[in-house]
This record gives structure tokens, C-alpha cells and sequence, in this order.
């Protein structure tokens, strides 16, 4: 059983409204956050130096290589439970996540223990960026407009990294990123040259209403991370 077998359509917490169209559903390869987000190839890499070094300054007191093969054990031991530990966070997050854009929003379906969908209308998207991985991965990254803010501790790990006073919430380790990039700009765009409803416009006089994509100054976009 799927963890998504009881929602309407995966990823979303409802069906999606009539006009609003569903372009691209995607998950993270479990790998690509094994090693970027979970950093479980820096972890065993480090493990494995403290092995070499034990079996090095073994050999160079002279100790038994007995006394030697115990610590090398040990460390073994905790290296693999280590890395396995990180790689199975990797598994779970990208097992229980699904990463959705539509005409209208992304929404980002996440969470091991207590899932969630994170609704983000493009009325609130400020820009979007991408950075590609060899291999096709990626990360997207999306910038709200100020006075929008999703909790940092909400959104990790599908945040943009160090953006902590101002999150940014991000799809990550995705495959064909270049492509998904391009379908995510289009939709922005296409979402920007539209008018305002009536819905988009805060009707409480106390609130602030948010402006028209279409006269916010300057268009959503995607920008290529260095």
C-alpha cells in the first residue's frame, strides 16, 4: 500500500479544481539526497579515513594486529550503521514525497511521519531558479514574495540550504530538471500574463491585497544558479 492511496490524487490533499490543470507530478531520486542533503558520502568517507588511521598508527607503534583488527571492526560497524542510517532518511523522504506543479501552484506533498501538502500559488511566487547536477538532477528553488514565509523547519529538507530568515521552498534531486525548469517557467509566465480575479485580491480592508502577477514590476522567472 502506497502512502498516497488514500488522497484523491497523489500529492494533493483534493481534486483539483475545474480550470486548473495538472502539468508535472515527480519525486526525488533517493540517492542524489542520500549524498546532497543527507551528506551520507561525506559521513562514510570520513569513517573510512578513521579506519586508515587506525590501521596506520597501529602499524607504526608496532601494536598486535589483533589489538588493531577489534578497533577496525568497531569501526566498520559504525560506519556502516551510520551510512545506513542516512541513506534509509533518503529512502523514507523520497518515498513519502511528491512534488506537483499545475497551472496554478506547486504544491510539495511531503513528510515521513506526518505528511503534509504545502500549497504555493504562483500570486505568491516571486521568481523561481534552478541548478543542475551532472546527470540531469536538479534543485529548483522558489522565492516568495516578501510577506509570504513558510517555516524553515516546515519545509527542510525541501528548502533551499542557508535561506533561513527567508525560506525558500525546493524541490530537490529531481530528474530532468532542465526540463521540469522550462515547464515551471512556462507555467509562471503563463500565470503572469493572465488578469487578476477577483479571488487573487484580499477582500478584508485591514489586509493588505496582493498585486496582480501581471503588475507586480517584474515577471516570475527562472534564473540558473552558478
Amino acid at each position: 500500500m502506497s502512502d498516497f492511496d488514500f488522497e484523491p490524487v497523489p500529492g494533493l490533499p483534493q481534486k483539483l479544481p475545474d480550470g486548473e490543470v495538472l502539468l508535472w507530478q515527480g519525486k526525488p531520486d533517493w540517492w542524489v539526497l542520500a549524498r546532497r542533503v543527507y551528506h551520507a558520502g561525506f559521513v562514510g568517507a570520513y569513517l573510512g579515513l578513521l579506519i586508515v588511521w587506525h590501521v596506520a598508527s597501529a602499524l607504526y607503534d608496532g601494536r598486535p594486529l589483533s589489538e588493531t583488527a577489534g578497533a577496525v571492526a568497531w569501526t566498520s560497524l559504525l560506519a556502516a550503521i551510520c551510512t545506513g542510517i542516512l541513506c534509509g532518511l533518503a529512502y523514507a523522504t523520497a518515498r513519502t514525497t511528491i512534488y506537483t506543479i499545475t497551472s496554478e501552484r506547486l504544491v510539495l506533498g511531503i513528510g515521513i511521519a506526518l505528511p503534509m501538502a504545502i500549497n504555493i500559488p504562483y500570486r505568491i511566487v516571486e521568481q523561481a531558479a534552478a541548478r543542475i547536477y551532472p546527470g540531469g538532477y536538479g534543485d529548483l528553488p522558489v522565492t516568495l514574495r516578501k510577506g509570504e514565509v513558510i517555516s524553515y523547519l516546515v519545509l527542510w529538507p525541501h528548502a533551499r540550504p542557508w535561506r533561513v530568515s527567508r525560506p525558500e521552498p525546493m524541490l530537490r534531486g529531481i530528474p530532468d530538471a532542465a526540463v521540469v525548469s522550462a515547464l515551471l517557467a512556462h507555467a509562471l509566465a503563463t500565470y503572469a500574463s493572465r488578469p487578476a480575479t477577483r479571488e487573487e485580491i484580499a477582500p478584508a480592508a485591514n489586509v493588505k491585497p496582493l498585486r496582480p502577477a501581471s503588475d507586480a514590476g517584474a515577471e516570475p522567472r527562472i534564473a540558473r544558479i552558478a
